[in-house]
């Protein structure tokens, strides 16, 4: 059965889900974190997003952005995604995937979105 489609929507938020393989740590050191979130302001910038907070946890990601394009999300999450495996793999060595597989994500209401970023700023 093929994957459903996402509804991608320029210029309604995003809130995006992405979790560690069976749960597993994706960062392991504070470098990590900081890498991370280089490639996150560099791929934004890139594909169009507007990210409007982060909560970055050891085994799973959640952001909060608006893409400008159709595909701004999809691309921001395949780019995030290989540079940051890549980094993974190389500086840890390992092989293999780092995600639970594909990102969640559903479209926030304006109400939604305004509560999120208080809650995440907490």
């Amino acid at each position: 059965m093929p994957r459903r489609a996402r509804i991608s929507i320029p210029g309604i938020p995003w809130h995006i889900i992405q979790r560690g393989s069976n749960r597993s740590v994706c960062f392991f050191t504070d470098e990590d974190y900081q890498l991370y979130l280089h490639h996150l302001k560099e791929q934004a910038d890139k594909s169009g997003c507007d990210i409007h907070a982060y909560v970055l946890m050891s085994n799973h990601v959640h952001l909060l952005l608006t893409p400008k394009h159709e595909d701004s999300a999809a691309m921001l999450m395949k780019n995030l995604g290989q540079r940051y495996v890549q980094y993974i793999n190389r500086t840890y060595q390992r092989s293999g995937t780092l995600w639970e597989g594909r990102y969640r994500s559903c479209l926030a209401q304006s109400e939604d979105y305004v509560l999120a970023v208080i809650v995440i700023s907490n």
